[in-house]
């Protein structure tokens, strides 16, 4: 396994629609271990293969609903943070809710913005061995999943956003 370079604005493949993955092989497996060592390392949330450098319809996400208010209960262990690999992602399903949250991308550092994106979702696609997974989610998993889904169809959280903004290092540190 080995970190791959994030690429950054104003790289083509971030604008790119990925391809459909249709071979599940050796080479599909070293990038998804790829991608998974290399979101942790950034640190993030959720990283798209176009992030890497591939035109390629594959996120992994790792995340814990604890992870948002972890300081809140002191001497509580979080719960364990949950990791997705899904090959060939699709909402098929979205609520009628709507609310804005803070974004960031490991594509486009140093820049926030307030983006509008659904409560809940269902998402359906492939695991890492092209068997079907369905997912519903809701809240900040949602919105993890639609920024990495929206990755593969070129679109980026500033195309969306209703306020960008530059972020000092603390406010980094803090995320």
């Amino acid at each position: 396994m080995a970190l791959r370079e994030i690429v950054t604005l104003p790289e083509p493949v971030l604008r790119r629609k990925a391809k459909p993955i249709t071979k599940f092989d050796k080479n599909l497996q070293t990038l998804i271990d790829d991608m998974i060592d290399t979101m942790r390392d950034a640190p993030g949330v959720g990283l798209a293969a176009p992030q890497v450098d591939v035109s390629e319809q594959l996120i992994v996400v790792e995340y814990s609903e604890d992870d948002e208010d972890e300081e809140d209960v002191e001497g509580k262990p979080p719960k364990p943070k949950k990791l997705y690999v899904m090959v060939n992602p699709e909402i098929v399903k979205t609520s009628e809710e709507k609310v804005l949250g803070v974004e960031g991308c490991l594509s486009i550092p140093g820049i926030q913005g307030e983006v509008e994106r659904f409560e809940a979702i269902q998402v359906k696609g492939l695991n890492r061995h092209g068997k079907p997974l369905k997912l519903k989610l809701h809240g900040w998993m949602a919105r993890i999943f639609q920024h990495e889904i929206d990755h593969l169809n070129g679109v980026l959280f500033t195309d969306l956003a209703t306020r960008l903004w530059k972020f000092q290092q603390e406010e980094e540190h803090e995320l």
